[in-house]
C-alpha cells in the first residue's frame, strides 16, 4: 500500500506551491491581469450567448478558411506576449548602466530573452505563414478544401497547444533560460536543472506535430488537387513558394524533433548525447538544430515572397514580371538552404575549408534572392501603381529587407563573421530579415486578403498610421544595434558599465515604442473597420487581382467553388473575365462537405496535458493522460458519421451570385 508521501509524488511529481511565483511581482501582476481579462471574456462570451456558435463553427472546424483564420488570430495574440517581451528588454536596456540594475533580475531576464525568441518564431511567424497558406492555396488552386480537413484541424490545435504550454510557464514554474535554441551544456540537467528547458522540449515537440502534419497536408493538396488546366508553370507564385515552403518544413521538422528528443532523454533518462565529458558531443547538437534551423528561415520567408509577387502584379496593374525565372529562384533558396547552415557557428573551429564553402554557398543563396527583388522592381517599372495599403508595406520590405540581405552577405565572409558573430551586429541583421521580411509581409497579406475573407477592406487611416509606426520604430529601434555591435557590445546583456553606449539604447527603446504604437494602430485598424464595415463592404474582387481565389464571393462559401473552375492561363481569374467563359446555369447537384469534429481539440488537448505532465514528473496525470488520448483516437477513427451535403438550391443561389460578380467585371 503506497503511503501519503508517495500518492502525492506519484500525482504532483515535481509540482510545488514554489512553483507559483509569488515573489515576481511582474508575473503577479501580469497573472493577476490575465485572470480578470479571462474571467470577463468568459463572462462575455456566456452573456451574448456564443459559445455553442464557436465550438461548433470554429473550435471543431475543419473548413481550410475558418483554420487559416484561426492560425492568424493566434499568431496575433502571441505577437503582443512576444513583444511585451522585447519592449520590457529594451526598458531594461536603456536604464540598467551603472549603479542602476533596472527592473529586470538577471535570472528572469534570461527567460524573456529566451521566450522571446522562442515564441516569435514558432508560435507568431509560424502560424502566419501557415494561416496564410491554409487560406489561400485551396482558392488559389481551385479546391473545396485541404486534401485531409480533419488533419488541418488537429494540426492547428497542436500548435496551439504548445503555445499553451508556453504560456503556463510564465505563471507555473519557469522558462529556459539558455537562448532560442537551448544549446547544452547549458540547456543540460547540470545547466538548467529546473523546468524551464522542459517547457522548451514539450511546448516545441506539440507544435511541431502540428506543423509537420501541416506541411505534409499542403503538399498533397497542392500536388493532387489542382483545378483542371492548372498545370506547374500555371500555378500562382504564392502556391509555388507554399509548396517549396512544406517541402522544406517535411523534411526539416523531423530533425527537431530528434533532436528535442535527444535532449530529452540526456536531462531525463542519462543518455548523454551532448555531454562531452561522458562521450557525447555539444556540437552534434549545434549541427542538428541548424540542420532544422537555416531552413526554418527560408519556411518563414519563402510564402512571404509569395505575398509580395501577388501584391506587386495586383497593385502595378500588371502581369508579374519573370514568372518562370521567379518559379526556379524559389526552388533553388529551398535547396540552397540545406547548404548554409554551419555559417551560423563560423567561430566553432571547423577549419578554413569548411567554413570557406558554407560562406560561398551562403553568398551563393543571395542571387536568386535579389533577383526576386529585381523581379519586383521591374513588376512596378511603367506600371499603373497603386499605393493601397498593402503595396506601403511591399515598399518597406523591399528598403528593408535589402539591407538585411546586405548586412547578411557581410556575415558570410567568416573573418567578419569571427569579429561580429556574438554581437548587437547579428541581432540588427535577424530582425532586419525577420521583420523586414515575414512581419511587413504578413501585415501586407492580411490587408490583401481580409476582404476576402471578411467580405470588407480594413481602415486605411489606422492601417497607414500602423505602417508610419512600424517602419519608422524598426529603423530606430534596431539601427542603434548596429553601431553597438560594431563598437563591440555582445547581445543578451542586462546591464552595462560604460554610460557612453546609453544614448543608443534609448534610442532603440523610442523605436520599441513606436513599434508599440504600430501595434495598437493595427488593433484599432480592426476595431474601426468592424464598425464600419457596411461603409467598407466588397464584392468578391477589391483589389483586381489575378488568381484564382478572386473568383469566389467575399467571404466565400464553406465549399468555395459551386463547380469546378477550369484554368486556361497563368493570371486565371484575369483570363476569366477578358473571355467571359460560360459558366454552368443547370444540372447542379448537391456538394458533399466533411463534417465538423470535435476530436481534433481534444487529442491535442489530451496532449498538451501529457506534456506537462512529463515536465513536472507527474506520472499518473501522463499515464492516464496518454490513455484517454489513446481511447479518444480510436473512437474517432471509427466514428464514420461525418458527413453532409449542401443542397443543389443553395449552390444555385451562389452561382447566380458569382455570375453576376464575374459578368460585372468584364
Amino acid at each position: 500500500m503506497l503511503d501519503h508521501i508517495d500518492l502525492t509524488k506519484l500525482i504532483f511529481g515535481r509540482l510545488t506551491w514554489d512553483a507559483i511565483p509569488f515573489h515576481e511581482p511582474i508575473l503577479l501582476a501580469t497573472f493577476a491581469g490575465v485572470g480578470l481579462g479571462g474571467i470577463a471574456l468568459v463572462a462575455a462570451l456566456t452573456y451574448f450567448r456564443v459559445w455553442g456558435t464557436l465550438w461548433r463553427d470554429w473550435i471543431t472546424s475543419i473548413d481550410h478558411k475558418k483554420i487559416g483564420i484561426m492560425y492568424m488570430i493566434l499568431g496575433i495574440i502571441m505577437l503582443l506576449r512576444g513583444f511585451a517581451d522585447a519592449l520590457m528588454m529594451r526598458t531594461q536596456q536603456a536604464i540598467a548602466f551603472g549603479d542602476n540594475a533596472g527592473f529586470l533580475p538577471p535570472h528572469h531576464y534570461d527567460q524573456i530573452f529566451t521566450a522571446h525568441g522562442v515564441i516569435m518564431i514558432f508560435f507568431v511567424a509560424m502560424p502566419f505563414v501557415t494561416g496564410l497558406m491554409n487560406y489561400v492555396v485551396p482558392l488559389q488552386i481551385g479546391a473545396r478544401d485541404v486534401a485531409f480537413p480533419f488533419l488541418n484541424n488537429f494540426s492547428f490545435w497542436m500548435t496551439t497547444m504548445g503555445a499553451v504550454l508556453v504560456m503556463a510557464s510564465l505563471f507555473v514554474g519557469e522558462f529556459a533560460r539558455t537562448g532560442w535554441l537551448a544549446y547544452p551544456p547549458l540547456s543540460g540537467i547540470l545547466g538548467s536543472p529546473d523546468v524551464g528547458v522542459d517547457y522548451y522540449i514539450w511546448s516545441l515537440q506539440i507544435a511541431g506535430v502540428g506543423t509537420l502534419l501541416s506541411g505534409v497536408n499542403l503538399i498533397a493538396t497542392i500536388v493532387k488537387m489542382r483545378a483542371p488546366g492548372m498545370t506547374w508553370m500555371r500555378m500562382p507564385i504564392f502556391t509555388w513558394t507554399a509548396l517549396c515552403t512544406n517541402v522544406l518544413i517535411v523534411a526539416a521538422f523531423p530533425v527537431l524533433t530528434a533532436v528535442l528528443a535527444m535532449l530529452g532523454l540526456d536531462r531525463t533518462a542519462g543518455f548523454n548525447f551532448f555531454t562531452t565529458e561522458l562521450g557525447g558531443n555539444a556540437m552534434m547538437y549545434v549541427n542538428l538544430i541548424w540542420i532544422w534551423g537555416h531552413p526554418e528561415v527560408y519556411i518563414l520567408v519563402l510564402p512571404i515572397f509569395g505575398v509580395f509577387s501577388e501584391v506587386v502584379a495586383t497593385f502595378s496593374s500588371k502581369r508579374l514580371f519573370g514568372y518562370a525565372s521567379m518559379v526556379y529562384a524559389t526552388c533553388v533558396i529551398m535547396i540552397l538552404s540545406y547548404l548554409v547552415w554551419l555559417h551560423h557557428f563560423f567561430t566553432m573551429g571547423s577549419g578554413a575549408s569548411v567554413n570557406s564553402f558554407f560562406g560561398i554557398t551562403t553568398m551563393i543563396i543571395s542571387i536568386p534572392t535579389g533577383a526576386k527583388i529585381f523581379n519586383w522592381l521591374f513588376t512596378m517599372y511603367r506600371g499603373r501603381i497603386r499605393y493601397e495599403l498593402p503595396m506601403l508595406w511591399t515598399i518597406g520590405f523591399m528598403v528593408t529587407f535589402t539591407i538585411g540581405g546586405m548586412t547578411g552577405v557581410l556575415l558570410a565572409v567568416p573573418p567578419a563573421d569571427f569579429v561580429l558573430h556574438n554581437s548587437l551586429f547579428l541581432i540588427a541583421h535577424f530582425h532586419n530579415v525577420i521583420i523586414g521580411g515575414v512581419v511587413f509581409g504578413v501585415f501586407a497579406a492580411i490587408n490583401y486578403w481580409f476582404p476576402k475573407a471578411f467580405g470588407y477592406k480594413l481602415d486605411t487611416f489606422w492601417g497607414k498610421c500602423s505602417f508610419w509606426f512600424w517602419f519608422v520604430g524598426f529603423y530606430l529601434a534596431f539601427m542603434p544595434l548596429y553601431v553597438l555591435g560594431l563598437m563591440g557590445v555582445t547581445r543578451r546583456l542586462n546591464h552595462f558599465e560604460d554610460p557612453s553606449l546609453q544614448i543608443w539604447t534609448i534610442i532603440a527603446w523610442f523605436g520599441a515604442v513606436s513599434i508599440a504604437l504600430g501595434i495598437g494602430s493595427m488593433i484599432m485598424q480592426f476595431i474601426v473597420s468592424y464598425r464600419n464595415r457596411e461603409k467598407l463592404r466588397v464584392t468578391g474582387d477589391p483589389w483586381g487581382g489575378r488568381t484564382l481565389e478572386w473568383s469566389t464571393s467575399s467571404p466565400p462559401p464553406d465549399y468555395n467553388f459551386a463547380f469546378t473552375p477550369q484554368v486556361h492561363e497563368l493570371d486565371a481569374w484575369t483570363d476569366m473575365k477578358k473571355h467571359n467563359y460560360e459558366r454552368p446555369t443547370s444540372g447542379f447537384t448537391k456538394i458533399h462537405m466533411p463534417k465538423n469534429t470535435w476530436a481534433g481539440f481534444v487529442i491535442s488537448a489530451l496532449a498538451a496535458v501529457v506534456g506537462f505532465g512529463i515536465i513536472w514528473q507527474m506520472w499518473l496525470v501522463v499515464g492516464i493522460g496518454f490513455l484517454v488520448m489513446m481511447v479518444t483516437i480510436i473512437v474517432h477513427t471509427f466514428n464514420y458519421k461525418r458527413d453532409y451535403y449542401i443542397s443543389a438550391e443553395e449552390v444555385v443561389r451562389t452561382e447566380d451570385a458569382y455570375t453576376k460578380l464575374l459578368s460585372s467585371h468584364v
